[in-house]
């Protein structure tokens, strides 16, 4: 009887150290995300591929809690700003503030910005699909990284031309004499618009890393977690520029 107890044991350790090659996947490489029960993980001391993904998104939704605190300063800022005036010299109380016209390529880059969320969230859905998954995981290529490659690549490019988009707005703002100390209303218009621009660069270079990582990182799973937050990041900022965009143009 003792016997059978340690034969069992032995068979049960050469089960969890099973590399994958012809059989399963090893426990440690199950897929991040696209399907699958929450018994491929190891949760019991912080391990796996699902725990490394939840930290480093806790990371992600940390810096943009940051970031949303930044924007909403400025939100708070600018309505201060537009209800406050200064005194002439006879003692009038003038209000300063004067209505910006937005530069209509600011609504072709917010439906720019909207598409690439979409074309975004699809790359992340290709590296997490568990049909391609398992092909890698059988030795037959990344097809994952492979469909997700071409959605990153769009992207990037739809996240460039919104930076093009800006600077051919304040160009025109500029040509109508219009700049960043003309009024209050330009000044944070010029503010608000290049804080965010700022961070969508950022956002740009993270896609080309994203890209890069897809044939350089030799793990799976750290191609999804880098993607992942990459996705994420990218949605906040589509996100905040909506928000941002409605307020320069239903409340100045």
């Amino acid at each position: 009887m003792p016997a059978t107890f340690t034969r069992s044991v032995v068979d049960t350790e050469r089960e969890r150290k099973d590399p994958g090659f012809g059989g399963r996947p090893p426990v440690d490489r199950r897929p991040t995300g696209g399907g699958g029960g929450d018994e491929n993980w190891d949760h019991r001391h912080g391990r796996g591929p699902r725990a490394l993904l939840t930290r480093y998104r806790m990371g992600i939704f940390s810096a943009l809690a940051g970031d949303l605190m930044f924007f909403m300063a400025l939100v708070t800022a600018f309505f201060f700003r537009q209800s406050s005036g200064h005194f002439d010299g006879h003692g009038a109380y003038i209000l300063d503030w004067h209505k910006l016209a937005i530069p209509p390529i600011l609504y072709i880059n917010t439906a720019l910005l909207l598409l690439s969320s979409v074309t975004m969230e699809m790359a992340r859905r290709q590296l997490f699909h568990e049909l391609d998954v398992m092909e890698e995981w059988l030795g037959m290529g990344r097809p994952a990284a492979r469909r997700a490659a071409p959605w990153l690549a769009a992207t990037a490019a739809l996240g460039v031309a919104f930076l093009i988009g800006q600077w051919m707005a304040w160009k025109d703002l500029a040509s109508q004499g219009f700049f960043f100390a003309s009024n209050p209303s330009s000044h944070f218009f010029y503010l608000i618009t290049g804080a965010h621009g700022a961070h969508l660069v950022l956002g740009v270079l993270a896609l080309f890393a994203a890209l890069a990582a897809l044939s350089l990182l030799h793990r799976m799973e750290l191609r999804q977690i880098f993607v992942d937050c990459t996705a994420w990041y990218w949605h906040s900022m589509g996100i905040f520029w909506v928000f941002l965009f409605s307020l320069l143009v239903f409340f100045q």
